[in-house]
């Protein structure tokens, strides 16, 4: 008999917990669409919802031309991966937006280039205040070329919803570019290819607060924790000036809807943030 998993130990009582009530200004539709699978007492009255205005205009980013299977094999690069930098030798870090996305699209670094349909460099806008950084791409994103495309980027865009933000507003990536095989977790090889990457388009971009869905990228930007998400998660981190806040994959979610209930609780500490909080006494 399988030993049982101390992840799902935690989950069984944390479900044991009462679900507080969030004091914010959420439509009831949104939150129940939010907490759709998970038994939970039914949630208070909301109050109105006040209009939020976005820092900035969103200014979306387009990818380079994307690939479909009919157009190449599978194998997009026909030679081994090697270590040369990117776009003829210039450092990621000296590169602009554009230069940055097609360097990910042309990327041999490792030997994820062999089975990748398309990279996934990310989506969103380009001027975002808040940046949510995944794990790696599914078979969805790699058809596609774009990030939480799947049964997870819906739920992603709840999560978003939930926050009175909308995909727009925001920034989507992943820690790696490409799609690991079978969908499994991108290795360190793999993960230190993208990284160059993804610290420029975060040094670009430079979002007020950072959202870590699972323990990939938090290996990535703070390789010298050695919490798992599981014990992290929930609590702020820095980031070159930058907060964090770390939770769970949606992926994770799917398979644990009753870990809603604490990944909420994260992103109302994110909400807090931008002033998106029910302020008692006042009219929305």
């Amino acid at each position: 008999m399988s030993r049982p998993d101390l992840f799902d130990e935690i989950i069984e009582c944390l479900k044991m917990q009462a679900l507080d009530s969030p004091d914010t200004c959420l439509s009831p539709e949104v939150r129940r669409e939010f907490y759709a699978d998970v038994a939970k007492p039914a949630p208070p009255p909301a109050h109105s919802r006040r209009t939020m205005s976005p820092g900035c205009a969103p200014q979306r980013f387009s990818a380079p031309p994307r690939r479909s299977p009919a157009d190449s094999a599978p194998h997009v690069c026909s030679a081994a991966p090697d270590s040369a930098p990117p776009a003829g030798g210039k450092d990621p870090r000296n590169m602009s937006w554009r230069e940055l996305a097609a360097a990910v699209a042309s990327c041999r670094g490792c030997k994820l280039c062999r089975t990748r349909t398309n990279t996934v460099f990310g989506d969103g806008n380009v001027r975002a205040e808040l940046m949510f950084l995944g794990e790696a791409p599914g078979a969805d994103e790699d058809l596609q070329g774009l990030p939480f495309v799947g049964r997870a980027g819906e739920l992603l865009t709840r999560m978003i919803g939930a926050m009175q933000f909308n995909r727009a507003e925001v920034f989507i990536a992943n820690t790696v570019k490409c799609r690991p095989p079978n969908n499994r977790n991108p290795e360190p090889d793999e993960t230190e290819a993208c990284r160059p990457f993804i610290m420029r388009q975060i040094e670009l971009i430079r979002p007020k607060v950072i959202v870590m869905l699972g323990a990939v990228p938090l290996r990535l930007l703070f390789p010298e924790v050695r919490a798992g998400i599981t014990r992290i998660r929930g609590s702020w981190m820095d980031y070159h000036g930058i907060k964090v806040m770390p939770t769970f994959h949606p992926a994770y979610l799917l398979r644990n809807p009753a870990a809603k209930a604490d990944v909420w609780k994260d992103l109302q500490l994110v909400m807090a943030v931008f002033g998106k909080k029910h302020v008692p006494g006042r009219r929305a």
